[in-house]
């Protein structure tokens, strides 16, 4: 009576493909919103880069703050979404692979902002299994790919410096360098 999805990039994939098509067809300007993966083609029609929301995962009515972009992907990962709640314990869907359990990482959101939609969804789940630590210093490694925005479990917001002026919050913030 179980499920196992394994389609962990599709989402991310599409809105790559989707781009390719909007590209192929002389389209400059767009955006694509497939549930907690957005893509951005080029600015808006005015010129100015788009504004993504990125969602807190404490509230869903709520957002950790607004991301300006520009031909980028902005994919967030969290156990806030999927979950359920079985003898007073919450299990989510984001499985960490060494233990087959729902991933404790100390991280609670985890946003990646990249040119390839494909990457930064693949990029979300893995550097919330991570953890903070660990997530940037894979970040570090590979800082040309990717940016990064991590939520942990005791509220401290992580932005990596090549969002330090894209990203606006009115909660504190410490940035990865």
């Amino acid at each position: 009576g179980m499920k196992i999805d394994l389609g962990g990039i599709a989402k991310g994939y599409t809105s790559s493909r989707i781009m390719d098509i909007y590209k192929d067809n002389g389209i400059t300007s767009g955006l694509v919103n497939l549930g907690g993966n957005v893509q951005a083609l080029g600015t808006k029609t005015d010129g100015t880069k788009w504004k993504i929301a990125v969602q807190s995962p404490d509230d869903t009515e709520d957002y950790l703050g607004i991301l300006s972009v520009q031909d980028k992907a902005v994919i967030t990962s969290g156990g806030y979404e999927r979950y359920f709640e079985q003898d007073g314990v919450t299990y989510h869907h984001i499985i960490d692979p060494k233990t087959g359990y729902p991933a404790e990482s100390g991280l609670v959101s985890v946003t990646i902002v990249s040119e390839d939609g494909t990457l930064a969804d693949g990029l979300s789940t893995s550097l919330f299994i991570m953890g903070e630590e660990k997530a940037a210093d894979f970040w570090r490694e590979h800082k040309d790919d990717f940016d990064a925005i991590l939520m942990s479990d005791d509220g401290t917001l992580y932005v990596t410096e090549g969002l330090e002026n894209d990203f606006s919050t009115e909660r504190t913030v410490e940035i990865i360098r």
